[in-house]
């Protein structure tokens, strides 16, 4: 199946570089584009896109209300929204996930992370920048408030290592060339994982990491 993709941002540039990104692979396909937060939300519920890429700071409305609209709680036909911005800061990471986004990237993260997103969000997975992810466990790490937390099903050795991996904010593709195995089979393992700690994303797992000191 093809995945329908909805771009949304004010910077033509940057959609003309999403389109070719995206369009270059065999299992996606740009159906449209808008250059406000307001087309955007015109464009999806008319389109119905399997994934709308929103910016933040568009014209007339914002990508984080766009995100409401289209992926929050009271949507009627919710859609699958990552929001890809230029500006890393908490706020917007926080709102946007609590808004229904289902995935965070900076706009610097290149070609493979903005791929791996797409794909994750059809998953049902979550996809957030590696250094974003490692700044907010940072931020949320107290040692004081450390709390022992045992899966339900023991992870493996290996799962513990890729688990480590990607507490340390690395992509799919980096924890593969690390361990001298393929991607598709880190995707595997990390779904493993979620599996067992009954988190949603790469956030969760990175959190287990912190919350019980298994970084190595």
């Amino acid at each position: 199946m093809t995945t329908r993709i909805l771009l949304a941002d004010d910077q033509a540039e940057v959609r003309i570089g999403f389109r070719l990104i995206l369009d270059s692979q065999p299992d996606m396909e740009v159906v449209g584009e808008a250059e406000d937060g307001l087309q955007a939300v015109e464009l999806a519920r008319r389109l119905k896109p399997d994934v709308v890429l929103a910016d933040i700071r568009m014209p007339r409305m914002n990508g984080l209300e766009v995100t409401r609209l289209l992926a929050g709680e009271e949507a009627a036909e919710p859609v699958r929204v990552i929001v890809v911005t230029t500006f890393d800061l908490d706020e917007y990471v926080h709102t946007a996930l609590r808004n229904g986004a289902c995935g965070f990237l900076l706009k610097r993260s290149g070609p493979p992370l903005l791929v791996e997103a797409v794909r994750a969000a059809m998953a049902g997975d979550a996809m957030i920048s590696p250094s974003v992810t490692v700044r907010l466990l940072k931020h949320l790490h107290d040692p004081q408030r450390r709390r022992a937390y045992s899966p339900a099903e023991d992870l493996t050795d290996r799962e513990v290592e890729i688990a480590r991996l990607v507490a340390k904010g690395m992509t799919n593709a980096e924890v593969g060339g690390e361990l001298f195995i393929s991607a598709g089979t880190v995707k595997t393992h990390i779904a493993n994982v979620q599996r067992k700690l009954a988190v949603r994303n790469r956030v969760g797992i990175a959190a287990w990491v912190w919350e019980n000191d298994r970084m190595g």
